[in-house]
């Protein structure tokens, strides 16, 4: 018995030895087999097993991969096959060459963590361009280029499966591109906004009636879908209780319809901007809508990042976003906290003296977006008697007087009945 267990106890060296020189790999999961289990990951699971990329796997272990549901898959593998992407080198930046599990996740330094992808070691990649920035941003989980300005990035929806130490597969909600991979240089227009119902995505999303209902009402939404000029949209959509928090003064339901559509044009960046994008932003004063149907430099959003958070300032209010509801290139939505009053229609009600209608532009016609000249007020040419005062008092020196003068022409007449 202390023979067999001297033998047992010299050769548990050797034993750890050898797991230590040759750890388990994945080859044992069967990672596609796992993707099949889940309905909405059938295109991303039919992307590993036509190209290469999933017998890359099968020889790797310690790893993260970052799945793509098919409702996010699809129009972004459209655009990458029709700019003639390499698909497989896509997928390869989906695949983290480190093990995160939830908790791993949680413990992300404010400064974020560069976590290389099998792409960096194609070398292909640009400098350090393979690999990922993973950040926490207002209890969101990203994942984005580290290159300057890169629009490509991602949120972390969900874990599907984890086996500790070995491998960890979460979804995220949009296909990453690695820095380089240009859908335009190939000639590949966006798809019109024109295909995707901005009201239906609101309505679906909830919270956004009164928005939804307005973009209507309006004709705004119709001006959205129809816009098919290329570079997508960018819209901050004021929740319901934004809309209900709104003073008393500020009605949008009771202003003229061209007036209102302003406010809601003022609502819309003419470009595709994902959050990433937003935080990053250079210039942080943006055209609007609004913008385009006046001049330069009016109904434009001063965007900046105030406390961890995009703040959107329209020189009336300050709103931040509080949530995407929607990020599919070339539409970005995201909720905001506060009705964004533009400082042209709503800056002389708080006392900054801005004229309240738009000016119209050259070439445009008076009126460009449908808002009156503003009259000036002129002081009354005479003052109203008081009550129960008919006509008016003619003054001794034979003018009118009105107001207080009745007063006056009473004390005279009193005097010279005492003298």
């Amino acid at each position: 018995m202390q023979q067999h267990f001297l033998q047992f106890s010299l050769f548990t060296p050797i034993f750890l030895l050898i797991s230590l020189l040759h750890p388990p790999t994945i080859s044992a999961i069967n990672i596609t087999s796992i993707l099949s289990n889940f309905s909405d990951l059938s295109g991303f699971n039919r992307l590993l097993t036509t190209t290469s990329v999933a017998r890359e796997l099968a020889g790797r272990s310690s790893v993260t991969l970052l799945a793509v549901p098919d409702r996010y898959l699809y129009q972004s593998e459209t655009a990458a096959r029709s700019a003639s992407v390499d698909i497989a080198d896509v997928l390869r930046y989906h695949i983290l060459l480190q093990y995160l599990s939830p908790t791993d996740l949680h413990t992300i330094p404010a400064s974020g963590k560069l976590i290389t992808t099998l792409y960096q070691t194609t070398g292909r990649a640009t400098a350090n361009f393979g690999s990922l920035n993973l950040t926490s941003t207002d209890g969101k989980l990203m994942l984005k280029s580290p290159a300057p300005f890169s629009p490509s990035n991602t949120t972390i929806l969900s874990l599907i499966t984890t086996v500790p130490y070995n491998i960890s597969i979460f979804t995220v909600d949009s296909l990453l591109l690695p820095y380089g991979f240009d859908l335009t240089a190939s000639g590949y227009v966006h798809p019109p906004v024109s295909a995707m119902n901005i009201t239906r995505i609101l309505i679906e999303a909830r919270g956004f009636n009164v928005a939804a209902s307005m973009l209507e009402a309006s004709g705004v939404a119709t001006e959205l879908q129809g816009d098919e000029r290329g570079a997508g949209i960018t819209a901050f959509v004021p929740t319901d209780e934004a809309f209900a928090g709104l003073p008393a003064t500020e009605r949008l339901q009771s202003l003229p319809a061209e007036r209102k559509a302003a406010v809601l044009r003022f609502h819309v960046l003419h470009s595709y901007y994902p959050l990433g994008s937003l935080e990053s932003i250079v210039n942080p004063v943006q055209p609007t809508l609004a913008t385009e149907d006046t001049e330069a430099g009016r109904f434009t959003l001063n965007i900046t990042r105030v406390n961890g958070s995009v703040a959107i300032d329209t020189g009336v209010v300050q709103a931040c976003i509080t949530r995407t509801v929607f990020d599919q290139n070339p539409v970005s939505i995201f909720a905001v906290s506060k009705v964004l009053l533009p400082r042209e229609m709503f800056g002389k009600a708080r006392g900054e003296g801005v004229v309240a209608a738009v000016a119209p532009t050259a070439g445009n016609g008076a009126g460009a977006v449908g808002l009156p000249p503003q009259v000036a007020e002129t002081p009354p040419t005479r003052i109203s008697s008081p009550p129960g005062m008919k006509g008016e008092i003619v003054s001794i020196a034979g003018t009118k007087t009105s107001g207080n003068g009745w007063m006056i022409w009473c004390i005279g007449i009193l005097l010279s009945l005492l003298v």
